[in-house]
């Protein structure tokens, strides 16, 4: 067995001979080298600290009984990453929420620059808007806007029409602007 430590440099090759060989320091290495982005990743995708913990576990489970099908081909990272987003949706699709929807009422656009935006809102309060989306708007915003995928590929791995994601898309960005001008005018109020 390949011994492993926070001390020593690391070396992806060894840790994933280590991992292929189930060996539980390499597991912990990857895990560690590797949890604070995915941890990231899954809170976009999860309403809670608890279920996106759950997803990184669950995802992590399959990293290490798939490690054999890393072929190198891409970075370890990516394909850890596309695991995490499959595991996310597998839950989501598990727990039958993607056809929830919310009514929305008086939705107003932004006259805010994207740049105004950023340095007015905490990335945490960004995130904690994307988390209250419905289900289904969160998870096709999340698929569109930060991992790039078209209608057409959404609408394959969540098993809906196209229509159906343009319109979660169009949604879920109505009640995210809303809640941008929510937060920015709370904060305009409390700087007054």
């Amino acid at each position: 067995m390949t011994k492993w430590s926070e001390s020593s440099p690391v070396d992806l090759d060894t840790l994933i001979k280590g991992c292929l060989e189930k060996d539980r320091q390499a597991q912990n290495g990857l895990y560690k080298l590797f949890s604070g982005k995915m941890l990231n990743l899954c809170f976009r995708y999860s309403r809670s600290r608890e279920e996106a913990e759950d997803t990184l576990v669950e995802g992590f489970m399959k990293v290490f009984e798939n490690m054999h099908q890393f072929k190198k081909k891409g970075s370890l990272e990516g394909w850890i990453r596309r695991i995490m987003v499959n595991t996310a949706i597998e839950k989501y699709r598990r727990a039958n929420k993607l056809y929830r929807t919310v009514q929305l009422n008086e939705v107003r656009e932004v006259d805010f620059s994207a740049e105004s935006i950023l340095n007015e809102i905490h990335v945490k309060d960004l995130i904690s808007l994307i988390q209250k989306l419905p289900s289904g708007y969160q998870i096709v915003f999340n698929l569109y806007v930060f991992e790039g995928l078209k209608h057409k590929e959404i609408a394959e791995k969540l098993g809906i029409s196209e229509g159906t994601s343009k319109s979660n898309l169009f949604d879920a960005r109505a009640i995210l602007q809303k809640g941008i001008a929510n937060s920015l005018t709370e904060a305009k109020a409390s700087n007054e």
